[in-house]
């Protein structure tokens, strides 16, 4: 790709990498992209990403289809266990995201996602700076496809290594 050349990802296009726990379609990485990845991604019910926080990478979620329960906020207490009951000293709480509904997270920011309905859910996800997330997808998707219970030590080694700090585990059906 030259300067002068952009690129366009038609709909239903982009690499798949998919397990029972998530569906990822890679739309822009970082061979297109100097500031961040994009990818579209499928949530199906019971999928709770666990709350998390970068130090580095800043994200942004769009939902496009299906609802998620969203935490974006420092919480009063970072309790080990249900991230969707944390409130913050200004008292934000977690809200249900719709259609439409943007999520920007900057470094430093716990926040996570979960798809506690019977559907569903697909959002518009970006992640700068490339290609950390995208490195990140490819292992965990492997991880969760391996079958079996999730092995969450593996989880913890993965996600350590993309600047990830765990603070609720993730969780799927």
């Amino acid at each position: 790709m030259t300067a002068t050349e952009g690129l366009l990802v038609p709909p239903g296009h982009g690499r798949v990498v998919h397990t029972p726990a998530q569906r990822v379609t890679f739309k822009v990485t970082g061979t297109h992209s100097r500031t961040s990845s994009t990818f579209e991604v499928e949530v199906p019910p019971g999928f709770d990403v666990g709350a998390h926080v970068h130090t580095r990478s800043e994200e942004l979620f769009y939902v496009l289809e299906g609802e998620l329960d969203v935490l974006a906020f420092e919480p009063r207490i970072r309790t080990p266990d249900n991230w969707q009951k944390w409130e913050s000293s200004s008292g934000t709480k977690v809200v249900r995201a719709t259609p439409g509904t943007v999520i920007v997270v900057p470094p430093g920011c716990p926040h996570a996602f979960a798809n506690p309905t019977q559907t569903p859910a697909r959002m518009f996800f970006q992640s700068s700076p490339p290609p950390d997330h995208e490195r990140y997808f490819e292992e965990l998707l492997e991880i969760l496809g391996s079958g079996g219970p999730l092995d969450h030590r593996a989880i913890e080694e993965l996600r350590q290594r993309y600047d990830i700090e765990q603070l609720t585990p993730l969780k799927h059906r």
